[in-house]
């Protein structure tokens, strides 16, 4: 194979071709289909569309090489990397991170996910992918290898049922930590794969248990723990915490701007009396692990106090906690900058806020932020002039001159006992918190259609699915087609680190998955984030709204009455009430440089295929 070869087909199409898996002319054929398509692709993929190779040809040629295939290569010609991630990622190795190896640096710099990574080098290179806790370790084997090594060369050994010995690296393809292993276990050993999480968590655990290290569990001991998990998360502005048990060990994860994060973890004889501590913070039964249960903790910090709401879920190996933590928050966001496009932002104020009465559905999933614009809304609109009366679970915003009531359950002060009374309040403007069933969708139907102006919020996909949902609520068509006057459905995405963003290209996987082509998104400037000190390596530090307003015309409330299919109301919408999709505003956002692709992908539903860049910027007014 020689150097121009490997420079003009890429190093695993040439020893495919070496090793006669391959020949010439397909390699050509390949090339011409290639310069046809409008999404270029890598030439190792539009071969194996073409069916003249196949992963298990690949594999097998690159397990019989006897040359050292370089992992940044590999991910560039399979299409997981862009060439200029790849230079970025050298340059990075070059000038600030010498000690580590190229994958390491891909993963902490997140230009790839460790478990795509992982999962490459598994499928690609005929790695297994194993996912080792401390019941499947042969002890015996362990007690072969001094822990210092396994630890520094970041291997751990399964098991050995009289073929070879499985040992786990976090990189096979690492000569030195092979050589270790090998050394210690003999030459018959099967690499598989891990991720580096688990095997130091296994191989600390192990340490721990060899030492002998045990938690003193004491109430006292217990209690500081607890308190610290939540002051942590209080810290970082987390939204959740997860405390999960797992087979030798618990686990706490923190929902960070929408994402869970791993905090810490803890030896398995903490979670009873942890459990406990828990329970008789929140009321809950503690004597009852059987059974699920849920309660709410009101913590005092030095800062102020928390609300938080309990979950214990019963699982195969204890209780699952789940703590959310709601904050009583002080400062309004103004409406002009919640992150709604130009053009939206005016007709979400004249045919919507601005309207005298109806029903004004804010609609999304937990966490997206529906509180927040509901009450930019109301901050926006409050005089004097006007009584605005709310019911809510809990008061998230505190505003003066607004009357405000916070539900609670536990002393009959219900949603369904709170609205019957709120209608007798001589309101003009009726806030509630969340339509959760039928009747309370039903009280704010009726109260538009007695002139209230009703702001609410639902837990939906997108906007059309708000309006589908209340019918199938057994809503009457025409109570939904005469009362609500708009939807305004919204996710939250992570905003790119400012302190480590660099510009991008759209990699041809993005656009397929996206449905556009790279003529679509011309005149974009997508950025992503590096990863540095400011953002934890996430490449993300904070967050922004997504939005997608329907204003509810003619057209459309004849397709409510009708009970148009929601597709054929979103198209209705599309074409004639301006509709610009949660996944077409996300897609503008991103091309200003403000969120990435994969933020979109991962977090916004694809329904259609995104119209041009140009004219979706046209429609937001940008």
């Amino acid at each position: 194979m020689t150097e121009h070869t490997q420079k003009k087909y890429g190093e695993i199409v040439s020893l495919l071709l070496a090793s006669k898996a391959l020949q010439e002319k397909d390699i050509q054929y390949a090339e011409r289909i290639r310069a046809k398509l409008t999404i270029q692709q890598p030439l190792l993929n539009v071969l194996k569309d073409l069916k003249l190779i196949s992963d298990e040809s690949v594999r097998d040629t690159i397990q019989n090489t006897h040359l050292t295939i370089r992992i940044g290569e590999l991910l560039v010609e399979l299409g997981y990397l862009a060439p200029d991630d790849l230079t970025a990622a050298f340059n990075i190795q070059q000038e600030s991170e010498k000690d580590l190896k190229l994958g390491e640096i891909l993963i902490k710099y997140n230009f790839i996910d460790e478990k795509l990574f992982n999962r490459i080098l598994s499928i690609q290179l005929g790695f297994p992918l194993v996912d080792p806790t401390i019941t499947e370790i042969d002890k015996d084997l362990v007690a072969k290898a001094p822990l210092k090594t396994l630890t520094s060369q970041l291997f751990l050994p399964l098991r050995s049922e009289g073929g070879p010995t499985i040992v786990a690296f976090n990189d096979p393809t690492d000569k030195e930590a092979l050589f270790a292993a090998r050394r210690l276990f003999g030459t018959n050993i099967k690499p598989a794969v891990a991720d580096k999480k688990t095997l130091r968590d296994s191989l600390r655990l192990l340490a721990n248990e060899a030492a002998g290290v045990t938690v003193n569990v004491d109430i006292k001991t217990i209690t500081g723990i607890v308190n610290s998990i939540i002051l942590a998360a209080v810290k970082i502005d987390a939204s959740d915490i997860h405390i999960e048990p797992m087979v030798d060990h618990l686990q706490v994860r923190f929902r960070e701007d929408g994402v869970l994060r791993h905090y810490k973890d803890f030896p398995k004889d903490i979670i009873p009396a942890l459990s406990s501590r828990i329970k008789i913070m929140c009321k809950a039964d503690i004597a009852e692990k059987r059974r699920h249960q849920g309660g709410r903790i009101l913590f005092d910090y030095d800062e102020g106090k928390i609300d938080i709401r309990v979950s214990l879920y019963v699982t195969i190996h204890g209780e699952k906690i789940v703590l959310r933590l709601l904050r009583q928050k002080n400062e309004l966001l103004d409406i002009n900058s919640i992150g709604l496009s130009p053009r939206m932002l005016s007709r979400f104020l004249d045919e919507a806020v601005y309207q005298a009465s109806g029903v004004l559905l804010v609609t999304g999933p937990t966490g997206s932020g529906k509180t927040s614009t509901i009450y930019s809304c109301i901050h926006h609109i409050k005089n004097p002039q006007i009584s605005i009366i709310t019911a809510e679970d809990p008061v998230e915003y505190v505003i003066d001159g607004v009357a405000q009531c916070s539900i609670d359950p536990s002393i009959d002060l219900t949603f369904e006992e709170t609205l019957r009374h709120i209608v007798r309040q001589d309101p003009d403007i009726i806030v509630i918190g969340e339509i959760r069933d039928s009747f309370s969708a039903d009280m704010a139907m009726q109260a538009a259609l007695t002139g209230h102006k009703v702001l609410t919020t639902f837990h939906t996909e997108d906007s059309i699915g708000g309006l589908i949902r209340l019918l199938n609520m057994d809503i009457a068509p025409f109570l939904v087609s005469s009362t609500v006057v708009s939807v305004l459905a919204q996710r939250l995405l992570r905003r790119i680190c400012p302190h480590c963003a660099a510009p991008v290209k759209v990699t041809p996987a993005q656009l397929q998955r996206l449905g556009s082509s790279s003529a679509d998104l011309q005149g974009g400037s997508f950025r992503k984030g590096r990863g540095c000190t400011e953002c934890n390596q996430t490449g993300y530090k904070g967050r922004i709204g997504v939005f997608e307003l329907l204003v509810l015309n003619e057209l459309v409330r004849d397709a409510i009455l009708e009970r148009r299919t929601s597709h054929e109301i979103r198209a209705i919408s599309i074409q004639h009430s301006g509709l610009v999709t949660l996944l077409e505003d996300g897609l503008v956002k991103a091309a200003a440089g403000l969120t990435t692709i994969d933020e979109i992908l991962r977090c916004l539903p694809k329904l259609a295929n995104p119209r041009p860049l140009s004219e979706i910027r046209w429609l937001s007014g940008e």
